[in-house]
């Protein structure tokens, strides 16, 4: 019987490319007006390049920017590019189509909810909060309390322990199969794949389920708690 739901934050509750790519955006317009005399094409490269190196999550990109273009930051330009990149960010975080009535129902069932995530804590925990939905999630499992990244099986085993429930009792929503659905079954969850957030055109994710709209949960936990009407 499933008795809790553990899912990815970015790209599976909210559209996390999007929003940094609208950020980003923003960031190098603002950056320009500013003073960066560079074209936006190779701002957006650079920048880019910074984060293929860094990780998504690097905090510094515009500090490398400027230090690789000028040799040392300036406040003038990073500080532009800093405010409109949080400003563009916030007006684009936002969940994907059903997210919260989908949570709500899934709660109103009694399942537990969880994040399994490989962002740092206070980037997760900040999206979570300015969605309002820190309140919802029993567990919340970030890259600062595990120091792994999925598909490592030590983020999942700890949401299992801090969930106090088997792996069997677990089904993991996530749009990385390499990540998301490798790492759950590597501990025996079964496996939801949200193909609405992949990045890959992934084809065959391996997963239990493949869904196309979050709200498609209800029904599968239906299904696997064999509940019917």
């Amino acid at each position: 019987m499933i008795k809790a739901i553990i899912f990815d934050l970015d790209n599976t509750l909210v559209d996390f490319m999007l929003m940094k790519e609208r950020a980003i955006d923003a960031a190098i317009y603002a950056m320009q007006d500013a003073g960066l005399n560079i074209s936006r094409k190779e701002a957006e490269e650079r920048i880019n390049n910074i984060y293929a190196k860094q990780g998504i999550e690097y905090q510094q990109v515009f500090d490398n920017l400027l230090k690789d273009i000028y040799g040392k930051v300036d406040y003038k330009i990073i500080s532009a590019g800093i405010v409109a990149y949080r400003t563009a960010r916030e007006a684009a975080l936002k969940p994907y189509t059903n997210v919260f009535p989908t949570l709500i129902e899934l709660i109103k069932m009694g399942l537990k909810l969880a994040v399994v995530s490989d962002a740092p804590a206070k980037e997760a925990w900040l999206r979570l909060s300015y969605l309002n939905f820190h309140h919802l999630f029993d567990v919340v499992i970030t890259f600062d309390d595990s120091k792994n990244r999925k598909p490592s099986e030590i983020p999942f085993r700890m949401a299992l322990k801090q969930l106090n429930l088997q792996a069997e009792e677990c089904l993991m929503v996530g749009d990385w199969a390499e990540r998301d659905v490798v790492g759950a079954k590597a501990v025996s969850m079964k496996t939801v794949f949200a193909r609405y957030g992949d990045r890959f055109d992934t084809i065959y994710p391996g997963s239990d389920y493949d869904i196309n709209c979050i709200s498609e949960l209800i029904d599968i936990v239906k299904k696997e708690n064999k509940i019917y009407g």
